[in-house]
């Protein structure tokens, strides 16, 4: 997936450049705070989740569903919040009876979700592709250096941030942060602990699947809706958390930003290669460091 920035007028070359930086920030953002909970899951699951992409695109399309008629915050919160409960029907029904399988079967399993789930979304909404405005605070551009920027692009380089910041906060200063790392480090010590790691992973998965809704949410006034949306971010937001590291959270962001710089400033440099720049970068971090960037720990 793609995000492209359109030029009316003659621009300095280095003020272009500075645009598609800016885009590819947008991308990385938007990336990030949709692999962060693909890293969250795997961290502590283990689990190579294929309808991570799903719950994306069903946060997007109940967001539209809701910000229709509430208004695009309210759209926003609802979308949150049943994804969220959709994690955690998910981990108990799915990722915790199958926790002692062969993992192919978990991917298989998931794999046939996200099938189901495109049907769903095909079933209620069609296939016709679908829009949500952003909030009327946010709509307009910015000048600078002689061009404009449209204001929610830079929403979403926020939005990315505070995912970042608040995991981080979540993860290193309260006492469940504590017991995620502790579980995804070594369940059967953090149980041995007293750390109760079923419900623990049960709030990571809620937590993982929430933000893919908000996600979708988020990216919904920028990017169309349609039941396709899903494959096209999945494939990106399993390249981030490779080469970040399975599992680990900040590999996921450096990953993430590099990813959407590339995607951008691919199209500049190497339109030709733009869709293989990603696998070749994921091929080269494997055969350098097989762990990702920043290993597996959260």
């Amino acid at each position: 997936m793609i995000i492209q920035f359109t030029f009316f007028e003659p621009i300095r070359p280095d003020v272009r450049m500075l645009i598609q930086v800016l885009n590819g920030l947008v991308y990385g953002a938007l990336l990030f705070a949709l692999a962060s909970g693909l890293a969250l899951m795997f961290g502590l699951r283990r689990i190579v989740n294929f309808a991570h992409g799903s719950l994306y695109m069903l946060g997007a399309y109940v967001g539209y569903s809701v910000g229709a008629h509430a208004g695009f915050w309210t759209g926003l919160a609802v979308a949150a919040i049943v994804l969220g409960v959709l994690g955690v029907a998910l981990d108990f029904l799915v990722f915790r009876p199958l926790q002692d399988k062969d993992p192919l079967i978990t991917l298989l399993v998931t794999f046939g979700l996200a099938l189901i789930a495109e049907d769903v979304v095909q079933s209620i909404w069609g296939n016709d592709t679908l829009s949500l405005a952003e909030p009327a605070i946010f709509t307009g551009t910015i000048q600078f250096y002689g061009t404009t920027f449209p204001i929610y692009r830079l929403v979403i380089i926020v939005f990315g941030a505070m995912v970042g910041c608040g995991l981080a906060a979540w993860l290193r200063l309260t006492q469940v942060g504590l017991f995620v790392r502790a579980a995804s480090f070594n369940p059967t010590v953090a149980a041995i602990q007293g750390v109760d790691t079923d419900r623990v992973s049960a709030l990571v998965v809620a937590v993982g699947a929430a933000l893919a809704g908000a996600s979708g949410v988020v990216a919904a006034p920028l990017l169309s809706l349609a039941p396709s949306m899903a494959a096209d971010i999945l494939v990106d937001s399993f390249i981030v958390v490779v080469v970040g590291g399975l599992g680990s959270l900040a590999g996921a962001f450096v990953a993430a930003l590099i990813l959407g710089q590339i995607n951008i400033l691919g199209i500049v440099f190497m339109p030709e290669l733009t869709a293989l720049l990603p696998f070749i970068l994921m091929v080269g971090v494997l055969i350098w460091k097989p762990t990702g960037l920043a290993g597996n720990r959260l």
